[in-house]
């Protein structure tokens, strides 16, 4: 009942080490500071290297990453030194916080850990915005006759996209 859904991409580099996931759990959940909140997987390797380095990027890439984004929910983090570079993805640092930034991205927002609760099987990271950037097509909100978004309806298989998406 929750999709289609926008996936982001949560990077995240600690001691010589890059990973990434897609997410489609998030939420802004504060305006002032502005803050976010990812709900990660608490035996993912992912996430355990988020808690480590308290801090990573969300980016929104647009559909014709979709290969890329599949390959990074299939693709172990703990079995790579680069996991966005096995998924065919350049990044370089944020401008604040150093954090992997995917290149080519609509959308990034660099992000720094201040909490986190475990909730079932999940961790919620709550995080505040250090750093946020977009791409033309978003001014006010997003302009879809520039940005042809990836639409997540589920895991089956691989990424399964909304059709026409």
């Amino acid at each position: 009942m929750f999709y289609p859904q926008v996936p982001l991409v949560m990077s995240v580099s600690h001691e010589g080490r890059v990973t990434a996931m897609p997410v489609v759990s998030y939420a802004s959940v504060s305006d002032s500071p502005p803050m976010v909140a990812v709900s990660c997987l608490k035996g993912g390797f992912t996430c355990r290297l988020a808690l480590k380095a308290r801090s990573f990027s969300l980016c929104i890439l647009d559909r014709t990453h979709a290969g890329a984004v599949a390959k990074l929910g299939s693709t172990s983090g703990s079995a790579v030194k680069d996991k966005l570079a096995v998924a065919g993805l350049k990044h370089r640092k944020g401008s604040v916080l150093g954090v992997p930034v995917i290149v080519g991205s609509v959308a990034s927002l660099e992000c720094e850990l201040r909490s986190r609760r475990g909730i079932g099987d999940h961790v919620l990271l709550i995080s505040e915005v250090m750093a946020a950037r977009a791409a033309g097509s978003f001014i006010q909100y997003w302009d879809f006759a520039k940005y042809a978004p990836i639409l997540y309806v589920g895991w089956k298989d691989g990424l399964a996209t909304f059709p026409g998406a």
